[in-house]
């Protein structure tokens, strides 16, 4: 039965292209498995939403670490220092890392979320089909994703978090900058963190990561799915649909979970502050919380909040359309028909 698909769509579209190219091109397409298109969809999607938003995600990083020269400064005026320190290519330092990451990343989680959620459908009918079942799927997926992506995710904080003057305009702020970075690359990090700790000190951090990503992950496919069930059947493949819903998926769910994204991301940077070189600050996930509060003001919980809302929703948006987009383009079935095609 795939085979005559195959066959079918391939007559088709040579009616509309002529030649022997796009006969074996969209007969390789159907005959790739669903699982495989997922992960390229997912990974594309992901690679496209960190790119557009690396400018922000520089920024709001330096936010939530205290980078010296940084801490006091508000979203515009760190934009303009990086700007007038490292150049244009100040904004994407560590993206290199981040799309490294986040295509794994993407593709692994939207992936087990197709698997996981497919599984749940069949093995658990109790659940029934509606967007609890897309708030589970989304949270495992989610730490599956991260437990595998995660070195990618310390190597790009810190990156990030090295503010170099290439430019020689060191003034008032000289003793805010470094005159050479700790890290000259992706590979000079795994083999530093790997020397000083071993694996374990590859996957500082993950705790909060963890706690954070199982319920953003959930309530941004629960979300979205929630969101796209009310939208009317003529308007469920609109491009302005996808990235509203997405939006509003980003928005809701990153405001809950943030405060983790904060110890997150300090813990993984604390080796690089002079002032706690060599000495653990935090030891969990509730200690970090507690010691933030404590010494740096429960704003700082939120610090670069008001960023990452900027910068959620055009990447939540962006990848729920592209994923979507490019599933479409590789005429990727839902899970359900894909499971009859191949039981057929």
């Amino acid at each position: 039965m795939g085979s005559s698909q195959g066959s079918t769509l391939s007559t088709n579209v040579a009616g509309f292209v002529d030649g022997s190219t796009a006969r074996t091109e969209v007969s390789y397409i159907d005959t790739m498995p669903v699982y495989v298109k997922e992960l390229i969809a997912g990974g594309a999607a992901g690679a496209f939403a960190k790119t557009a938003v690396a400018p922000l995600e520089r920024t709001k990083i330096l936010l939530q670490t205290r980078t010296e020269g940084f801490h006091s400064l508000g979203v515009y005026q760190s934009l303009k220092k990086i700007l007038k320190h490292e150049g244009v290519l100040g904004f994407y330092k560590g993206n290199g890392a981040s799309v490294l990451r986040i295509v794994p990343y993407a593709a692994l989680h939207f992936m087990t979320y197709e698997q996981y959620r497919s599984w749940i459908l069949n093995n658990c009918p109790a659940l029934g089909t509606g967007p609890v079942v897309d708030l589970l799927a989304g949270s495992v997926a989610g730490g599956t994703a991260v437990l595998c992506t995660y070195p990618l995710d310390l190597a790009r904080t810190k990156l990030a978090y090295q503010v170099v003057d290439l430019r020689g305009s060191f003034r008032s702020d000289m003793r805010s900058l470094q005159a050479q970075p700790a890290y000259n690359g992706i590979k000079d990090v795994f083999k530093s963190v790997y020397k000083e700790g071993g694996v374990r000190a590859l996957y500082r951090g993950v705790g909060p990561t963890l706690i954070g990503i199982l319920p953003y992950a959930g309530l941004k496919f629960y979300i979205y799915e929630k969101l796209k069930r009310h939208v009317p059947e003529e308007h469920q493949k609109s491009i302005a649909m996808r990235l509203s819903c997405g939006a509003l998926a980003g928005l809701l769910g990153q405001t809950f979970t943030y405060p983790l994204d904060v110890v997150r991301r300090q813990m993984q940077v604390e080796n690089l502050q002079p002032s706690i070189q060599g000495n653990a600050r935090y030891r969990n996930t509730l200690e970090g919380l507690a010691t933030i509060t404590r010494n740096q003001g429960w704003r700082q919980l939120f610090a670069g909040l008001s960023i990452n809302y900027i910068k959620i929703v055009p990447s939540v948006a962006i990848g729920f359309t592209a994923y979507d987009m490019i599933k479409s383009w590789l005429r990727v079935p839902p899970r359900q028909k894909a499971q009859s095609i191949s039981a057929a």
